[in-house]
């Protein structure tokens, strides 16, 4: 049996405590050194480096001509998925753009502040976004739909999916399914450290972007480090991270069940099962072997190394406040709650990206289906940032208007300010100098 890490949270020092709540990319400055010469390639050689690399690093059948799907290969796709798969592609295509319909924010608004005085916003779509789809450890038509489909509720008229090659030099079947079915036509096969260089500064055939966004590998987080002042890099999306949540009113073995969702996306994932029911935990321990036996060799060796790690395993806590404070201390990607009475907690956690609540709410149908978005903040930036959404791909113009009435109120007060202030040219543009012009027709 694998050992999988237990930890009795009562016990541990402050340290040790403070070495749970570490994810794998925390320290990424290894992986800094090795994008950059990646990176600058790409700057200064465009596609023939993006080619290069596609080759050594991905050891993908790619050349300057090919980095482009063309139309044909959409169409193929389409003959390569099973009815039932794009069956279920096109359910959570539709749920998710439902749900994001529902995110976007009304083109203008207008407050009237004062008599004669207007404020407001205006909301325009980004004009050019690019959208990272990892590839290295599985397909995953999954993001392609979470980033593809707020992004053309948005509005974006510029959008382009990049996603790291088979050795043949293809791009999944399924991701490109989704992304015809979400609206996105324009597919590069390109990923790592090179892709996110590649939309930062743009070569001879992929566009220059403004933002890029979607989760990736410690390579493709360190790229988006380094070119942070080139391009939009968005919120902070690494490896995969879970907590789930028990409490004493449910078996251990469903836990267990849970817990192994997003460890088995890779050694670089992040899991725990926090409880501070002992029955629990040793249902959940005794039921992983069982579980395992069900899963393929490969995400076996994933999940075990994740559980058996130092970012994953069960925490057993010494109450239920403990439990709660070991959450929104850990501040994850992904939360489960699982309880008859989930509501009864929800309130007692306010660090989690997404809080998934109940038996029938596993990660699993958030991950694909239910419409919330699936790309969300990792490494305890749930703190600051939310799940992606429409926001991210509109951004924000403040609106004003003071009419001839309202003026001088507004002057008076915004003339005192300045001159406290000691701006000048603040001062005057509000001063009977701008009314002498007033009065005057150019």
């Amino acid at each position: 049996m694998t050992h999988v890490s237990f930890h009795e949270y009562s016990t541990l020092s402050a340290a040790e405590k403070a070495a749970l709540l570490r994810r794998s990319e925390t320290d990424i400055s290894g992986f800094i050194e090795k994008v950059r010469p990646i990176i600058e390639a790409v700057r200064t050689e465009g596609d023939a480096a993006v080619a290069r690399f596609g080759r050594d690093l991905d050891k993908a059948d790619v050349t300057e001509k090919n980095l482009k799907v063309t139309p044909a290969e959409f169409d193929e796709a389409f003959g390569k998925v099973e009815r039932e798969v794009v069956e279920a592609i096109e359910f959570s295509i539709a749920n998710i753009r439902s749900f994001h319909e529902e995110q976007k924010p009304e083109a203008m608004w207008l407050k009237e502040i004062r008599p004669g005085a207007f404020a407001g916003d205006r909301f325009t779509p980004i004009s050019s976004v690019a959208l990272y789809v990892p590839r290295g450890k599985g397909s995953f038509p999954s993001v392609t739909m979470m980033t593809s489909v707020p992004a053309v509720v948005a509005g974006v008229p510029n959008l382009a999916i990049v996603t790291p090659p088979a050795p043949d030099g293809s791009v999944d079947a399924a991701t490109l399914v989704a992304a015809r079915l979400a609206g996105v036509e324009t597919v590069y096969k390109v990923g790592g450290a090179q892709a996110v260089a590649a939309v930062a500064y743009g070569t001879e055939t992929i566009g220059q972007a403004l933002k890029i966004v979607g989760p990736g590998s410690p390579w493709v987080v360190a790229a988006k480090r380094e070119l942070a002042g080139i391009i939009d890099t968005g919120l902070p999306a690494g490896p995969s991270e879970a907590v789930i949540f028990a409490d004493d009113t449910v078996h251990g073995g469903l836990a267990a069940l849970d817990l192994l969702i997003e460890a088995e996306h890779g050694p670089d994932s992040s899991a725990y099962l926090v409880t501070h029911s002992r029955r629990v935990a040793e249902e959940a321990l005794a039921a992983l072997p069982e579980h395992w036996a069900r899963m393929s060799e490969q995400r076996v060796a994933f999940s075990s190394a994740v559980l058996s790690g130092p970012c994953g395993g069960i925490v057993l806590t010494g109450s239920i406040e403990e439990s709660y404070a070991f959450v929104n201390a850990y501040a994850p990607e992904h939360l489960e709650i699982l309880s008859e009475d989930p509501f009864a907690h929800l309130g007692h956690i306010t660090e989690a990206a997404e809080i998934l609540m109940g038996p029938h709410t596993p990660v699993s149908i958030a991950n694909f289906a239910l419409g919330p978005n699936a790309v969300l903040p990792t490494s305890r930036w749930a703190r600051t940032y939310g799940p992606l959404s429409v926001t991210d791909f509109v951004k924000r113009s403040s609106i004003g208007y003071v009419t001839k009435s309202a003026y001088p109120q507004f002057a008076a007060h915004a003339h005192r300010l300045a001159v406290y202030e000691g701006f000048s040219s603040h001062a005057h543009a509000v001063s009977p100098v701008r009314e002498q012009y007033l009065g005057k027709k150019g």
